[in-house]
């Protein structure tokens, strides 16, 4: 458990303390493939452990082949449902199976999935939550220097719709026309406040305007993204491809953003973008960024990289941010490994 050091105020939740499950993936030839999971709440810790550990007992002496591990710890949940916490068990699986595999193979996961180590675009978003316009907008000028960032994320959904008006305008006295905007309402309006709001800020110029909604009202989306300029962004609440490929049969959005998690890990990434690059619609990553990065130089409609730092107190070398990119490290596998000095102070949290 961490403290996250600008702490998440959004119009569903207020998180201070941030859950991490870490994984280690060994093999028999002492490779350890590695990958966590961010499960939001410490209750959801509670399940999802044991589901890794039974996964780890029921693929001991299976070879390292990701896909086959994919499939068979999902059909292993299949009588609880796909989605969900099964989901995201097998999300965290997938991941450490190929980190493994890229060690194994000596090169980095970009490599090994036909791609090469180099930079992806990212934007800040590390903090702008439902604080003071003038608090905000101070927040702003420090998240673009924490990287030389060229856009950043901002959270909607105060209580009057004019304060949300106002801290668009103080961030960008302060930041400029250039800087992109992207604005996320986590979920926090019903149809008919996201209809007024959504109109409200359609001319400010943002890059796309994130869940206004509850994610699963593909109705409302489509009727959002038929009636606005700014682009909808929705897609980290999908499970699995086949909701990725269900919100655009939908045309419930112009951009999708999906959650390592839940989508699948690597492998229900590699499938969604297949989907997304097929109906040319820009494809962005939803938190875990080290992953994340790789993934991106093999995505075809690749779009932004969310920067989130949130895991960096537990790995021994964070990943690098320069001029607004995510700098790659050139070693093999995914780059994870853990401080364990720092783990063993988060385990005391708990």
């Amino acid at each position: 458990m961490l403290k996250l050091k600008r702490p998440v105020v959004a119009r569903i939740a207020t998180i201070t303390d941030w859950p991490l499950i870490l994984i280690d993936l060994i093999t028999e030839e002492g490779i350890v493939g590695r990958s966590y999971l961010e499960p939001y709440t410490i209750k959801a810790m509670r399940y999802l452990i044991p589901a890794l550990q039974d996964f780890g007992a029921m693929l001991k002496g299976r070879r390292v082949a990701p896909v086959e591990l994919y499939d068979l710890a999902r059909k292993s949940l299949h009588f609880v449902g796909y989605q969900g916490l099964s989901m995201i068990a097998v999300s965290g699986l997938d991941m450490a199976a190929w980190d493994a595999l890229a060690k194994a193979g000596g090169v980095p996961l970009c490599v090994l999935l036909g791609g090469s180590v180099g930079p992806v675009k990212a934007y800040n978003s590390n903090g702008l939550w439902l604080q003071a316009p003038d608090v905000v907008a101070a927040d702003a000028i420090a998240l673009r220097e924490e990287g030389g960032f060229t856009a950043l994320k901002l959270r909607l959904g105060r209580d009057r719709a004019s304060d949300d008006l106002a801290t668009i305008h103080a961030i960008r006295a302060v930041v400029g026309d250039d800087m992109e905007l992207m604005a996320d309402f986590n979920q926090g309006l019903n149809l008919g406040e996201a209809l007024q709001r959504c109109h409200m800020i359609d001319d400010e110029g943002l890059a796309w305007v994130e869940e206004p909604i509850v994610y699963d009202n593909l109705d409302g989306y489509a009727q959002l993204t038929a009636e606005l300029k700014t682009p909808i962004q929705i897609g980290e609440n999908f499970y699995g491809p086949r909701d990725l490929h269900t919100a655009l049969q939908r045309k419930a959005c112009d951009l999708v953003m999906p959650d390592f998690m839940r989508i699948g890990g690597v492998t229900g990434w590699l499938r969604a973008s297949a989907i997304a690059g097929a109906g040319g619609v820009p494809m962005s990553t939803h938190l875990y960024p080290e992953v994340a990065a790789h993934v991106m130089r093999v995505t075809e409609t690749a779009h932004w990289l969310e920067w989130q730092d949130w895991a960096d107190p537990v790995l021994q070398k964070p990943y690098e941010i320069r001029d607004g990119l995510l700098h790659i490290p050139d070693v093999p596998g995914v780059g994870l490994e853990w401080n364990e000095e720092a783990v063993a102070a988060s385990q005391a949290n708990l």
